[in-house]
């Protein structure tokens, strides 16, 4: 199909489009059909989504990348901004990085274009949305322009329809029949005719992928990795995961139960874990604080629980609907005392569900405390991928069934693990709270128990063989990008930029942070001459714990910045490159 006006969003390699308007206008809906139709038409895509500090209601902006090949960030630039209106636009135009390639389509009554976006260079298409909407019972102006984004892009029109089918099919048939008939409205308003409609090929209908979020995808890793009880109190942008988890944990046999606090829902974790039943809570940066004492128990007690952490831009409130790596020092170090634990981080959206499931089969293994870190841009944002391969294991909780007379709970093993017994069990019965004990479980404050059981909880963690999974490297060549967590899809296109561009570059990112794979990392860095490690926040903190471990030579530089704007593959080359 050709388009003169924008002749490169028609490219195989895909386009990246965004969507904006205020409160009620339909931006996120048309987002979500969009990106369901990428599907459908048999392509990968991601979706990310801006608004401003209210949490719910207000401007908002839906974000779509799609393409041949799996998609883990945002492109450099916006190949086509559709604006449904232009109020409050200011508050995230800065996370809609245009240029003179861009076009902006605009409503013919929908007022003029912000200047700052004029100012990009970027070419402006009016289209009679709104008037086109009106000739529709039910008309919504967002629908029309979900056609001609779909038509401006190449997407056949049978793909948005079912993405619109699938999205919102549940609101009853006027309000799915008034959709369709606007998509094909604006779908028509792009073309020259029912003939080139007729035209574009049909979405192919036997591709399986996924349309999945970070929390959902997050979710999914706790059950397989057997959690049967939930306990958490609400918190953006964590809350989906437990409303995903909820209905879900039921099918199977367990529970969710909303907690009056987060001092509430991590005691309750503890309680239920101690009585066999693995257990989760999910919470951000606010709630992980308000948390450390109870897992300071649980790490005493050596008794398993996972936290997942969904980071947003802090300190203190901060920004909840933004994201932000800058929990990672809370994570590692939050602890008083020498509470040795696991801290992992999920690096995309479908290895959400790996990290989380390997997070809870840990922390049951090794009878320890797990944070594993995610955060908004992964949580909130949806993707279409190939289904995650499942992961099956041998990690499991070590349980007495027949304790003899002489079974000491703590006692010194050779891997450190002691077998845990179940309340009721036999001859079973110990001590487990947050004094310093003996092997026996009784609180003692003799200088070699304190000894014994502090190397105990460590030597488990450091002695134990956490395999190829520690961490993620492509690539080869002397060059290196180094990060962790979300960064990974950026540093990994940048990567590949780098390399193609003559400039031999390997990208890691570590899913494990504590205990840190020291000698794994040494190895995967070895040959390297210059080091960049690329992080989401302000101080450095991956940068500094890594040279805090000696786990990093001395040419290495860190590129640490805060959010809320996300990593972008190209911002990432020029820094590197700015500092050869």
């Amino acid at each position: 199909m050709d388009n003169p006006d924008l002749p490169n969003l028609t490219d195989p390699g895909g386009a990246c489009v965004a969507i904006t308007g205020s409160g009620g206008s339909g931006a996120l809906t048309a987002g979500l059909i969009l990106l369901a139709a990428v599907a459908k038409a048999g392509r990968y895509g991601l979706l990310t989504r801006s608004a401003g500090p209210q949490i719910r209601g207000g401007e908002s902006a839906a974000m779509v990348r799609f393409g041949p090949r799996p998609l883990t960030c945002m492109g450099d630039r916006f190949d086509l901004l559709v604006g449904l209106d232009w109020n409050n636009l200011k508050r995230f135009v800065d996370e809609l990085p245009l240029d003179a390639r861009s076009l902006i389509l605009t409503d013919t009554q929908g007022g003029p274009v912000p200047e700052v976006l004029i100012q990009t260079g970027a070419s402006v298409r009016e289209l009679p949305l709104k008037s086109i909407a009106d000739r529709v019972s039910g008309g919504r102006l967002n629908m029309v322009a979900l056609g001609a984004l779909g038509a401006l892009t190449g997407l056949p029109l049978g793909a948005l329809e079912q993405g619109a089918r699938d999205t919102i099919g549940t609101k009853g048939g006027a309000v799915l029949e008034g959709s369709l008939a606007c998509i094909q409205a604006g779908y028509q308003s792009i073309l020259s005719g029912e003939a080139d409609a007729a035209a574009a090929p049909a979405p192919p209908i036997d591709v399986e992928r996924w349309n999945i979020s970070g929390n959902e995808a997050a979710g999914l890793g706790a059950l397989r990795g057997g959690v049967r009880f939930v306990a958490a109190y609400p918190i953006t942008p964590a809350s989906e995961m437990l409303e995903w988890l909820a209905p879900r944990l039921e099918l199977v046999g367990g529970s969710l139960l909303q907690a009056e606090d987060e001092l509430a829902s991590v005691n309750m974790i503890i309680g239920a874990s101690f009585g066999g039943v693995p257990a989760l809570t999910a919470t951000s940066g606010p709630g992980l604080s308000l948390m450390m004492e109870g897992l300071g128990l649980a790490v005493a007690s050596e008794t398993p629980v996972v936290v997942a952490n969904v980071q947003r831009g802090g300190p203190s409130t901060g920004i909840p609907t933004k994201s932000e790596q800058s929990d990672l020092d809370i994570a590692l170090h939050g602890f008083h005392g020498d509470a040795p634990h696991l801290v992992l981080a999920a690096l995309s959206i479908p290895d959400c569900v790996f990290t989380f499931q390997w997070g809870v089969r840990l922390a049951e293994h090794l009878q320890t405390t797990a944070i594993v870190l995610s955060d908004q841009s992964l949580g909130q944002s949806r993707a279409i991928v190939d289904p995650p391969p499942r992961f099956d294991d041998a990690l499991q909780r070590r349980v007495e069934l027949s304790p003899g007379a002489d079974y000491r709970r703590y006692e010194v093993t050779a891997d450190g693990v002691s077998p845990m017994t179940l309340p009721g069990t036999a001859a079973g019965m110990y001590t487990a709270d947050g004094l310093e004990h003996g092997p026996e479980g009784t609180p003692s404050s003799k200088a070699q128990d304190h000894d014994a059981q502090l190397a105990k909880r460590l030597s488990k963690l450091q002695g134990f063989d956490y395999g190829p999974h520690w961490g993620e490297v492509r690539g080869t060549g002397s060059n290196c990008l180094l990060t962790w967590g979300s960064s990974a899809g950026a540093a990994f296109e940048a990567a590949e930029r780098l390399s193609a561009g003559g400039t031999p570059t390997r990208a890691i990112a570590l899913r494990l942070l504590a205990p840190l794979p020291r000698r794994d990392l040494m190895q995967a860095l070895d040959g390297t001459t210059a080091i960049l490690v690329v992080e989401q926040n302000q101080a450095g903190q991956l940068f500094h714990y890594l040279n805090g471990e000696r786990a990093l030579p001395p040419w290495a530089r860190s590129l640490a910045r805060p959010g809320p704007l996300p990593f972008r593959p190209g911002e990432i080359v020029q820094a590197y490159l700015e500092g050869m």
